[in-house]
């Protein structure tokens, strides 16, 4: 089975690893993922508070070149770039004069034919059905399962699972031997991409997200987005120094976790390239 690809800006920099456990997962069962040639930024998370025009042509020309290279579901990790192409998709998808201008400003035809997965929808799609025999290594911890503001928002646009408490990852998680935990934080903001500008708020909004797990016993949080887990694995010292204590449960990306249940390597997953120790 081929899928399309698009990594996106931190999956080929500071999230490498998530690159790394996607293609591991996928590789496992029999998924071949086509990268989008040519793919360029999606615009995440600056270019719609500057110019209307750009923010969707960005992603509008990343669903072009993939309509032009055949492909028809595209698997988008980072929960900021699939919220951009979600979004321009919904709205140019009701608009043909604004899809028309929009073509043009891209220079290629966008025809809204693609078809867009996050990471959930991929593993829910592709790889759980496949499941069953696979896990060797039950993942027995409990877990937080962290969505962030963008897996799940704006609803009325992604219609992907509930806006407030939603539950494909911790039912996901759940088949692979881990016990979710109920806390309070689940979908609040980490902090997003003011991790360099205004380090101090993401401290706090982190710090908060981080106290609630611990406070609740999660040995790890689960995540799907590079930019909430670079904000609660590389700004971990900040956090602590906001909470004043020290708190060191490993941040994992869901599809590390997927991995380390089937079997696979932590190397091949990345796992080693975090700032916080997964011991687990």
């Amino acid at each position: 089975m081929i899928l399309g690809f698009y990594p996106g800006c931190s999956l080929k920099g500071s999230s490498r690893e998530y690159t790394e456990s996607v293609l591991a997962i996928t590789k496992a069962f029999d998924i071949e993922l086509q990268e989008i040639s040519d793919w360029n930024c999606c615009g995440a998370t600056a270019a719609h508070n500057f110019n209307k025009e750009l923010s969707l042509a960005l992603p509008a020309r990343i669903m072009a070149l993939a309509e032009k290279q055949g492909l028809q579901e595209v698997v988008v990790p980072c929960a900021a770039c699939y919220s951009r192409l979600a979004v321009t998709q919904h709205e140019l998808g009701k608009n043909d004069e604004l899809k028309e201008k929009i073509s043009q400003v891209a220079g290629i035809e966008y025809k809204g034919t693609v078809k867009i997965l996050n990471i959930i929808q991929l593993l829910d799609k592709y790889v759980i059905p496949k499941i069953e025999g696979r896990v060797v290594q039950p993942f027995n911890h409990k877990v937080a399962c962290y969505y962030g503001c963008l897996l799940v928002r704006p609803h009325a646009v992604l219609q992907f699972d509930r806006e407030e408490d939603p539950q494909s990852m911790d039912t996901l998680m759940t088949k692979v031997g881990a016990t979710p935990i109920e806390w309070a934080f689940k979908t609040e903001c980490c902090g997003a991409g003011l991790s360099i500008s205004r380090t101090a708020t993401v401290a706090r909004l982190s710090g908060s997200i981080m106290k609630d797990a611990a406070d609740r016993g999660a040995e790890a949080i689960i995540v799907a987005c590079p930019m909430c887990h670079s904000n609660l694995d590389m700004r971990r010292a900040e956090i602590n120094n906001f909470l004043k204590e020290k708190i060191d449960i490993p941040v994992l990306y869901v599809t590390q976790a997927l991995g380390m249940a089937i079997g696979l390597e932590k190397k091949e997953l990345g796992v080693q390239r975090h700032f916080v120790r997964v011991g687990i």
